[in-house]
């Protein structure tokens, strides 16, 4: 199972069994796969704000 992780600043939840396809981000991808510039969808902050939620 992967790392489900959230956004500090807005609570957005990055779970990779869904992925974000509004990114082009498939499902089955894992948050350490995500490109470094990436940002949250919701609130834009950048990847680096997102922690792990569930592992």
């Amino acid at each position: 199972m992967m790392n489900v992780w959230m956004c500090r600043e807005c609570g957005f939840i990055y779970d990779p069994a869904v992925g974000d396809l509004d990114s082009n981000i498939k499902a089955g991808t894992a948050f350490e796969q995500v490109s470094a510039e990436w940002s949250c969808p919701v609130c834009y902050a950048e990847k680096t704000t997102f922690a792990v939620l569930l592992s």
